[in-house]
């Protein structure tokens, strides 16, 4: 699928990025950036950004829908073992729908912090479990399995945050967002009815995306 700058997808990134506090010109690695469909969007955004990956041919087609817009170095290794060269030398760790794809979570999480700086931040968007249009998703949409998708079951703040003290983080906290699907949220009123939406208490355990922070430094 061809990265596509969608009002849906550029509201995930801003998301990210407010809550993160990344700022533009930081340096900024995106884990398992796959084809660039992110990636693309914070280079827009005037950030620094890096891309991990473990498929060179992901990360080739990465450069071509690139095609030499930004400069994005492009990284093909494994998080658990990360590449010698990258540790300590990024402001801001990310990822969008990473870690329930990840075995194990906290020991990538341990491989994340050892590419941060001192006082750097990892910021991850995820499906929030409870919302059960991903199970819908998993059960109708072409391509999506149960077998690459069950980690979504995981994603709650209490397994999420715990992973991170495991990884040695401080500070851990989350936020819910969305509500629309993309053919509804991609227009402007109905992006508008969603941020409504979003402020009624009732809804909020249920909203779709989580965002989860994590920084280094004294617990």
């Amino acid at each position: 699928m061809i990265p596509v700058g969608t009002p849906y997808l550029r509201r995930q990134v801003d998301q990210l990025v407010t809550y993160g506090g990344i700022r533009a010109g930081e340096r900024v690695l995106d884990v398992g950036c796959g084809m660039g469909r992110y990636t693309l969007i914070l280079a827009e955004r005037g950030i620094r950004v890096e891309g991990l990956d473990l498929s060179q041919v992901l990360l080739d087609r990465l450069v071509q829908f690139n095609n030499g817009r930004f400069n994005i170095p492009l990284h093909c290794g494994d998080i658990l073992n990360p590449p010698p060269e990258l540790l300590g030398q990024f402001d801001a760790v990310v990822g969008f729908f990473t870690l329930h794809h990840l075995h194990d979570v906290a020991g990538c999480l341990q491989g994340m912090r050892r590419l941060l700086k001192n006082n750097g931040r990892l910021v991850f968007l995820e499906p929030n479990p409870l919302n059960p249009l991903y199970y819908l998703q998993i059960l109708f949409i072409p391509g999506m399995t149960w077998q690459g998708e069950k980690g979504i079951r995981l994603m709650s703040p209490r397994y999420i945050f715990d992973a991170l003290n495991r990884a040695n983080f401080a500070h851990s906290s989350f936020v819910r967002f969305g509500f629309f699907p993309p053919f509804i949220a991609n227009f402007r009123i109905g992006a508008r009815l969603e941020r409504l939406l979003e402020r009624v208490p009732i809804w909020r355990a249920g909203l779709p995306f989580q965002i989860f922070r994590g920084e280094c430094g004294d617990k």
